[in-house]
């Protein structure tokens, strides 16, 4: 055979490699088509597939006078696609960078990075330019970035105002291009901080109405379908679905802004004159139970949450509902009120105070001293505006462990309040099985048992009810968008504990708390009649009772014969000058007095009073 010819063999080998070529390429056809056919048409429609959130915007917080306590408002976050960037466009970038508040410097780095390594926050970035919501990122989104594992995309800023963003665009700097968001504000700053809570930087709501009302707040995002070209810009000729966004609803609240200020004034005043640990103040409407005013101290601005440190993160806590503390004389209305509701005494019934001890039960038990001493019985009405430990105790002995423990429950103690708000505890109230021998001595006076400022608010409240323990409420209504009423609330009844009449005398006998007799004449009002009752409770501090540190409260309500306003006043630790003692008196009694001034005329409160009988306002008085 000439040498110019291949051999048979070669010829058989080389139509056997390209048969061989074939059949792979055909059997590789046949995978695509066949097999992986379903998962490369996903593939491509996801490559394709552009979904875009539209956020919506979350409902605004109004006070009892629609001033808006928490709102909404539009934000652009601004980013720029490097790759996009025109070098005619480069005189632009310093009024840019000054637009945004960002150093030339930075912002010339970002436009020169044309692309970047993925990380978990650059997909966040690059979620936010496709979705505009971080929260509503898609798997398919995801994925997506994950295949390509370099981004493009850079934030320049997630806070740029709408008026700003116009200014933007007028630039014309290609490549630089935003998305509307909305962002939490809180106008009053820390006004309230502890009734409204906050949405964090992740859009969530953290306490307070903000988290208990997140339902009703809280929009719908919309969102719409579409497909992108190379450069991942929405073809919307191609959109195929769309759904708008819908706005949260609007939550109005009981609480006033003008009294909400007026409380929270005069808690700076009483940290500034007795340097106290906490401070509370409660205002609210006795027949409806709703609250119109609370203050704590310390408190914290809204709008600056995310600056505290972690040893200033207490200041968040509602101590109106998270804090307890033994409450002292306030307690003595359980103990009064009881006996006369079941008709064991009158308000005339006179008991001997001068003793120090008494068999009860067939064992002498031992009292809580008196602050000084009293040289002839003394009448319940007088039991409690002298504030006698000694009275109160035997009134308890009158009830007897059970009832006393029945009327403490009924007025609310040892159970949580029902206060809408997460975080609230239940105080502490021993069952009668578990009290020592000197309990029924030291409880009917405010001694071991523990509450919250809120149950001592409410417990009064029921005397300025007429008898009724009603449930906290904050929230009047809620409303949609456009104005339109979705829900109205209204006044809860937890229970009836006492009679009308039972009521009409304790409210009566307070009254005698704030005379010049009592132990709170600082607290009057000429002209008005003013009810309540002071407590000052020795604290414990490593496990004993402090004659240093007391807790100094008063609990009051006024017109005495057709309440309005029932307040609350209390003071941990505070320290007046001159070394005297914290006594509810002398650091809550007057901080209520101040407080009522102001609500009669803001309120415009008439004056209700027995003709012929004038209080007479006096300096000093007892605890």
């Amino acid at each position: 055979m000439s040498k110019g010819f291949a051999s048979n063999y070669r010829i058989v080998l080389l139509a056997a490699g390209i048969l061989a070529s074939f059949g792979c390429v055909a059997l590789r056809l046949l995978d695509l088509h066949v097999f992986e056919r379903e998962r490369l048409i996903s593939f491509v429609d996801r490559a394709r597939r552009q979904i875009t959130v539209e956020p919506s915007k979350r409902g605004d917080i109004l006070d009892e006078k629609g001033d808006r306590l928490a709102t909404s408002r539009s934000v652009i976050v601004l980013g720029v696609d490097p790759q996009a960037l025109l070098k005619t466009d480069e005189p632009k970038w310093p009024e840019l960078a000054r637009l945004i508040g960002m150093p030339l410097s930075e912002l010339t780095r970002i436009f020169s990075t044309k692309t970047r390594t993925e990380a978990p926050s650059a997909v966040a970035d690059v979620t936010l330019a496709s979705t505009s919501n971080l929260a509503a990122a898609t798997p398919e989104a995801v994925e997506s970035l994950n295949q390509d594992r370099l981004i493009r995309w850079a934030k320049l800023s997630e806070t740029v105002e709408e008026s700003t963003y116009d200014q933007i665009l007028k630039l014309g700097v290609k490549g630089v291009y935003g998305n509307r968001n909305y962002t939490r504000a809180y106008p009053h700053n820390q006004l309230a901080a502890h009734l409204i809570g906050f949405v964090n930087k992740a859009g969530e709501p953290a306490a307070g109405i903000e988290a208990f009302a997140d339902f009703y707040l809280r929009g719908q995002d919309g969102w719409r379908e579409s497909e992108k070209d190379g450069l991942r810009r929405e073809l919307a000729q191609f959109r195929n679905r769309e759904v708008s966004a819908s706005a949260g609803y609007s939550v109005r609240l009981s609480i006033d802004s003008a009294i909400q200020h007026i409380v929270e004034q005069e808690i700076d005043a009483i940290v500034k004159k007795f340097s106290p640990d906490k401070v509370t103040i409660i205002v609210s409407d006795p027949h409806s139970g709703f609250v119109l005013a609370l203050g704590n101290y310390p408190t914290f601005n809204l709008n600056e949450y995310n600056l505290l440190s972690k040893s200033e993160m207490g200041m968040m806590r509602n101590v109106a509902i998270t804090d307890i503390l033994d409450p002292g004389s306030t307690f003595k209305i359980v103990a009064a009120a009881g006996a006369l509701n079941d008709g064991l005494v009158t308000p005339a019934t006179r008991f001997d105070c001068s003793i120090d001890s008494i068999e009860y039960k067939g064992k002498p038990r031992r009292f809580m001293r008196d602050d000084h001493p009293f040289d002839h019985p003394l009448t319940v009405a007088e039991i409690i505006s002298h504030s006698s430990n000694v009275g109160a105790a035997q009134l308890g002995m009158k009830l007897g462990e059970n009832k006393l423990y029945d009327y403490a429950r009924a007025f609310g103690f040892g159970e949580k309040t029902g206060f809408p708000f997460g975080g609230e505890v239940s105080g502490f109230l021993n069952p009668v099985d578990k009290w020592s021998g000197i309990d029924i001595t030291r409880i009917p006076a405010g001694y071991s048992i523990s509450a919250t400022p809120m149950q001592i608010h409410y417990a009064m409240a029921t005397i300025a009810s007429g008898g009724i323990l009603m449930r906290p409420q904050i929230i009047r209504q809620v409303s949609d968008d456009s104005g339109e009423t979705v829900y109205n609330f209204t006044g809860s009844v937890r229970r009836h504990v006492l009679s009308t009449k039972t009521a009409e005398q304790m409210a009566r006998m307070l009254q005698k708390v704030v005379s010049k007799e009592g132990t709170a004449p600082m607290a009057a009002i000429p002209n008005f009649e003013v009810a309540g009752k002071t407590g000052t409770a020795q604290k414990l501090i490593d496990g004993r009772y402090s004659a240093r540190n007391h807790v100094g409260s008063f609990v009051g309500f006024f017109p005495a014969s057709r309440p309005r306003v029932v307040m609350t006043v209390i003071v941990d630790d505070g320290r007046p000058p001159n070394g005297r003692v914290g006594y509810g008196s002398v650091v809550a009694a007057p901080s209520f007095k101040n407080i009522a001034e102001q609500l009669i005329q803001y309120l415009d409160i008439k004056p209700v009073i027995e003709p012929g009988r004038n209080l007479v306002v006096m300096e000093g008085g007892r605890r």
